[in-house]
């Protein structure tokens, strides 16, 4: 499901368009984003070690395993670009609700020894969207081979339904983030 067509723009502040690419700590510490209303998530969890796991869970990534939940989802074929519009599909309350999204940036780095090695890309939301904000998602090893499974995110409510919801979309991000994790976990334990 990618929207080719969609002429939608980022439905949040343009000088806060890739804040999701900086680590997470100077997200998290920015007064700017705090200032605007955004609260920032993050989840970071332990998945393997290796570079065989960091290589599984970049696949993973980029084929949305990380949304293969019963209640959220992401059509796997959509490629993961810089600049493709495409939509997460999720069941709440109400019957399913598509919420749409642009890539702003893919990174990938890797040290000359093969030691470190990092996969991310952020996504902003479009017009439409039930709230404003970015969302990073990331699979990294460190110098000592551990590989960590990221997810990064500043969000407000975008509209009147999200804002009264907004409790219950709050304990949705958690949720998401926790499924999440668990769903990356046990693709890269396989």
């Amino acid at each position: 499901m990618i929207f080719l067509s969609w002429s939608s723009v980022l439905n949040y502040d343009i000088n806060h368009k890739g804040a999701t690419a900086k680590p997470a700590f100077d997200v998290e510490q920015d007064q700017e984003l705090s200032k605007t209303g955004f609260s920032v998530n993050n989840a970071r969890v332990l998945v393997g070690s290796g570079l065989e796991t960091f290589e599984k869970g970049k696949s993973a990534l980029q084929n949305w395993r990380h949304f293969n939940l019963n209640w959220a989802f992401v059509d796997p074929k959509t490629p993961i670009q810089s600049g493709i519009k495409f939509c997460v599909c999720t069941k709440q309350i109400f019957p399913w609700i598509l919420m749409p999204l642009e890539i702003l940036f893919v990174d990938e780095s890797r040290d000359t020894n093969n030691n470190k090695a990092s996969f991310s890309f952020g996504s902003g939301t479009l017009q439409g969207h039930l709230l404003a904000g970015e969302e990073r998602f990331s699979i990294t090893m460190d110098n000592n081979e551990d590989v960590w499974y990221e997810i990064l995110s500043f969000s407000k409510p975008a509209n009147i339904l999200s804002h009264v919801g907004y409790p219950y979309v709050r304990f949705s991000q958690k949720k998401f983030a926790n499924e999440s994790t668990t769903a990356m976990k046990k693709h890269l334990s396989a």
